[in-house]
């Protein structure tokens, strides 16, 4: 049992190496490139020479509080009236519909061109949405938003030029910002991930060659090329990842600023946050699986073929983050009694995967930001979080590889900016404590025993990763429990009533 024991463990620890010593490589093409880093089109290439037809395209669910902040700001771009076409494809079941009805009134009756496509159903979930939008869209280029998103005013101005540039551009897709990424802890930890993807991941493959993709919002598309890679498609829940696979295997090109930011709201509670990552965990599984067979089967090199492998099957390293969370206890016994010396020497080597880790996140908040000292100092709790994490993106791993189909559950946005700012009254949070939650405190605690006893047998080298992932599940499973106690204890204070 102990040889099984040890194998298991083993195995976990070198999938994981693979995946986080990728930002080893990472690392080096961001060196690479560098020169390249603030390369941008000249100030004459930016001025557009012509204004062609442009829809902007704003899919929603059930977002009361911040639509018409969105719609708001969209309408503020900077852009001839005549030229810009507003599709809002409302799939809302609540009171939604009825404030976008009344708040673009003033804007229709300004001349602004606004369509407010509102369906009965959610066939297709947000990729649905778009399909349905394209029918009517009249623009030559289409750009998408969240309801999360303020676009800036000069968003067309700064993208459109780049599909004159180069015919071969199918899209322009722009880098994530965060306008309340000081608001906590949470939102904190969640902007070093985030920027890992876009400072690092996003704009060093663009810039070394490889396949990126649209992040599902704060881009444009030529409609052109949305049509030839075959149409947004529903049978993912990361219809933004297909179709990037789509387009770009069939020659299209993708161009990601790092240079021009579109802001955002970050998830602001934890159960927010987890349905977040479980979906795009889970609709990567199922990108994966649909699309990188045909990668392999291409004539791309044999580097692009690698590059898409990490790009689009690095969710399948969360299993093995759990089996060594399970496993780091047994494994610690082993060792107390002094079996295996010679294997537990060997494994050392593993924990060059989280230096690996930490330079990849280092550079991608010195690349960007002054205070970069301050806001790496999250670091830590950030690789808890992920490690707090493993369970539920177990999940979604599992639900993607047996291709057992769910509910495209978007992520609620509260309007939440500044610290003054609550969620507490607010509606679509859930009423409900998930069984997944009672498991990750449990593993919080067995966790915490591997500690304890690491501590008495003075094995210092295990500690500090214990110590993380009982933090890691133990915030996550506490955050989680103490979010739905406090909503429905003020629901029941306030007699508040919500249908959803």
């Amino acid at each position: 049992m102990e040889k099984v024991f040890l194998i298991s463990y083993i195995v976990s620890l070198s999938i994981l190496f693979i995946f986080a010593s990728h930002g080893f490589i990472m690392i080096y093409y961001y060196f690479k490139t560098y020169h390249i880093r603030k390369k941008d089109l000249c100030e004459s290439e930016l001025e557009l020479k012509e204004y062609p037809l442009v829809t902007i395209q704003l899919p929603l669910y059930n977002e009361k509080y911040v639509i018409t902040r969105l719609i708001d700001a969209v309408v503020r771009i900077d852009y001839p009236k005549d030229k810009l076409e507003i599709q809002i494809l409302d799939d809302s079941t609540d009171e939604t519909t009825e404030i976008i009805r009344n708040h673009i009134k003033q804007y229709i009756d300004k001349g602004y061109d606004i369509k407010h496509i509102h369906r009965t159903h959610r066939e297709g979930y947000k990729a649905g949405a778009l399909r349905e939008g394209l029918k009517t869209a009249k623009g030559e280029f289409v750009a998408i938003f969240d309801a999360d998103f303020i676009p800036r005013k000069k968003f067309l101005k700064r993208t459109l030029p780049y599909f004159y540039k180069d015919p071969k551009i199918a899209l322009v897709q722009t880098r994530w910002e965060h306008i309340n990424r000081d608001y906590s802890m949470i939102t904190k930890t969640e902007a070093i991930a985030l920027d890992g993807h876009f400072v690092i991941e996003q704009a060093v493959r663009n810039r070394a060659g490889f396949f990126i993709n649209f992040n599902g919002t704060g881009g444009i598309w030529r409609k052109e090329a949305i049509f030839d890679a075959g149409n947004w498609q529903s049978d993912t829940l990361t219809e933004d990842l297909d179709l990037s696979y789509r387009a770009q295997m069939k020659g299209w090109k993708l161009k990601y600023l790092m240079n021009f930011t579109s802001p955002a709201e970050l998830p602001s509670e934890i159960n927010s946050l987890k349905s977040q990552q479980f979906r795009w965990t889970k609709g990567a599984i199922e990108t994966a699986k649909k699309i990188f067979p045909q990668v392999l089967k291409s004539d791309l090199p044999l580097k692009m073929k690698f590059q898409s492998f990490i790009h689009l099957c690095s969710n399948f390293a969360y299993p093995f983050i759990l089996l060594a969370a399970i496993l780091n206890l047994p494994v610690l016994l082993i060792k107390i009694n002094n079996q295996y010396e010679e294997v537990f020497k060997l494994m050392s080597f593993f924990t060059f995967a989280f230096i690996s880790s930490f330079m990849f996140y280092l550079y991608s908040q010195k690349d960007v930001y002054f205070d970069w000292q301050e806001r790496i100092f999250y670091f830590p709790l950030f690789l808890a979080g992920s490690m707090g994490l493993s369970l539920n993106n177990t999940k979604a791993v599992i639900e993607g590889l047996i291709n057992k189909k769910s509910e495209f559950v978007r992520t609620p946005k509260y309007r939440i900016v500044s610290k003054n700012d609550t969620i507490i009254n607010k509606k679509y949070l859930p009423k409900k404590i998930s069984f997944l939650t009672f498991i990750e405190l449990i593993l919080s605690i067995y966790c915490f025993v591997g500690v304890i006893i690491a501590i008495i047998h003075a094995q210092v080298a295990i500690i500090p990763f214990q110590l993380m992932f009982s933090v890691g599940f133990g915030l996550v499973s506490f955050l989680s429990i103490k979010q739905v106690v406090l909503y429905n204890r003020n629901l029941k204070k306030n007699n508040i009533k919500y249908d959803d």
